[in-house]
């Protein structure tokens, strides 16, 4: 992700940020220019300095304090593009279901600008019925839900997300339930999006998906008889010399969607650090391969082996550093060889993007 810069007081401000903290500006972000501006208030709306005399309003979410995004001012869209995705949202009656919610759209906000950044065709199932997607967030109390509750997938462009998600204390405890070491918002947004894609960009090309079964395997094989196999049985003994993770090994797909979400989880983090301007000299002789350059930006990198050797850096300095806090590594994964090739065919697909 960015930072960015208040256009009128030059303070820092953040993608989420409604306000400037310093010189109480109104901020909004411009999908189209990538930028959050302090913005100008005008007759007819508000201005940016980018589009001077384009008078622009808030997405209609934002009355809820649920998006900073920008449409334009007297159009027939009242919502944004990340929020005109939503199929179903929770009952805001609730203050809790009205939270929930709320940090539910930073993550996916927060999803869309990345999609953005790698060109990726975003439609809403309402403009695009058979190819586009939606987002519904659903409890386990909502009409209809069924005695297992609302269990968070992704089925033909619709993605369903528990939001007792967006509880913190639910996701440790389903964590630790599930013998995972990680859970968060954004990494369920990532995982099923890219079961999203795979539908969109893979299934239908042969040339991608020989490749794909070449590497992932033969998606064709049963998908509950496996699912279940793996929550009887557990993964193979061998599941880290060839996984990202344990519930890869539960199904090509999903080993396809937990390699792109982490693939999406690498080029944020090294955004940010790029951001940043964030390097790497690391005070040791033993590691001289463990440097980062300040100025790399993942998103317009051709050669994922940069991307490996700047992310292999960054996350050993940052666990590091979670480690001298008490607190537990912020990339608990090894990326093997065999994980690195996934992850490099799903650069090379975003790349031709």
């Amino acid at each position: 992700m960015k930072i960015f810069q208040c256009n009128h007081c030059d303070n820092p401000v953040f993608f989420e940020n409604n306000l400037c903290e310093k010189c109480g500006a109104s901020l909004g972000f411009h999908s189209g220019a990538g930028s959050l501006s302090a913005l100008s208030k005008k007759k007819n709306g508000w201005e940016t300095p980018a589009d001077h005399g384009i008078p622009y309003q808030y997405c209609r979410n934002h009355d809820h304090n649920a998006c900073n995004w920008l449409v334009k001012a007297g159009g027939e869209q009242p919502l944004c593009e990340a929020c005109r995705l939503n199929g179903i949202i929770p009952d805001l009656g609730s203050p809790e279901n009205l939270k929930a919610w709320q940090n539910l759209e930073l993550a996916k906000h927060r999803l869309v600008y990345e999609l953005l950044c790698l060109g990726l065709s975003i439609e809403s199932k309402a403009s695009a019925p058979e190819t586009g997607l939606s987002f519904n967030f659903l409890s386990d109390d909502s009409a209809g839900s069924g005695r297992n509750g609302i269990v968070t997938g992704h089925s033909r462009g619709t993605i369903t997300i528990n939001i007792a998600e967006a509880h913190s204390a639910y996701r440790e405890k389903t964590r630790e339930k599930m013998g995972e070491s990680y859970r968060t918002l954004i990494g369920h947004f990532r995982h099923e999006i890219g079961h999203y894609y795979w539908e969109l960009m893979v299934r239908s090309d042969s040339g991608l998906l020989k490749g794909f079964r070449g590497l992932f395997g033969d998606e064709r094989v049963d998908y509950s008889e496996t699912l279940q196999r793996y929550y009887d049985n557990g993964p193979p003994k061998d599941w880290r010399e060839r996984f990202l993770s344990a519930y890869c090994a539960a199904h090509p797909w999903e080993d396809w969607a937990e390699t792109w979400a982490h693939y999406l989880h690498m080029v944020d983090t090294l955004e940010t650090a790029h951001a940043f301007g964030l390097r790497l000299n690391p005070r040791i002789d033993t590691l001289p391969n463990l440097n980062m350059p300040p100025d790399f930006d993942p998103f317009l990198s051709t050669d994922f082996r940069d991307i490996v050797d700047d992310y292999v850096s960054l996350s050993l300095a940052i666990n590091s550093i979670n480690r001298s806090m008490g607190q537990p590594d912020l990339y608990p994964f090894v990326l093997s060889p065999p994980a690195v090739e996934k992850l490099d065919f799903v650069h090379r697909l975003l790349r031709r993007q």
